[in-house]
């Protein structure tokens, strides 16, 4: 049995590309990046960022293209696939991309939603109000797992 299975979440590095193949399927490409942290041998914090290729197909890629721009978070789940061509310049080379089967977009910046799940409109900037975070409020007694229905 085999498996090539991708789920990443990210920000896009830039703002998508929207093209159409000759058979009319639209294709949109971008690229994402995902941070990571960690501790090297010497105790010392390190980060490093991966840079992710992202090809879609059909509806969905007209729907990215119109919604996603750099910067916006997206969870992409698909497959790797590693592509290649002669350069100009003779020279083979490589590619290897994830073909996206779904996109889930991220929470848009500035905007929150009521009890009813319906979005609000961006707060104007400079009228005197804070902007709300929204948080989890963890409760103060420790939980047991046995209290825990299932």
């Amino acid at each position: 049995m085999y498996l090539n299975k991708v789920f990443i979440i990210g920000n896009l590095t830039r703002d998508p590309e929207l093209k159409t193949i000759p058979s009319g399927t639209a294709v949109t490409t971008f690229s994402l990046a995902t941070n990571r942290v960690w501790t090297d041998k010497n105790g010392a914090k390190q980060e490093g960022t991966d840079y992710h290729n992202i090809v879609v197909f059909g509806r969905q890629a007209e729907t990215v293209a119109q919604y996603l721009k750099k910067g916006s978070s997206a969870l992409v789940e698909g497959r790797l696939t590693t592509r290649s061509w002669e350069g100009a310049d003779g020279v083979k080379k490589y590619r290897t991309e994830i073909i996206a089967d779904r996109i889930q977009f991220g929470p848009r910046k500035f905007q929150g939603t009521d009890e009813a799940g319906h979005s609000s409109p961006p707060k104007a900037a400079g009228n005197g109000s804070k902007e709300e975070i929204n948080t989890i409020e963890y409760p103060d007694e420790e939980i047991n797992p046995d209290d825990i229905p299932f």
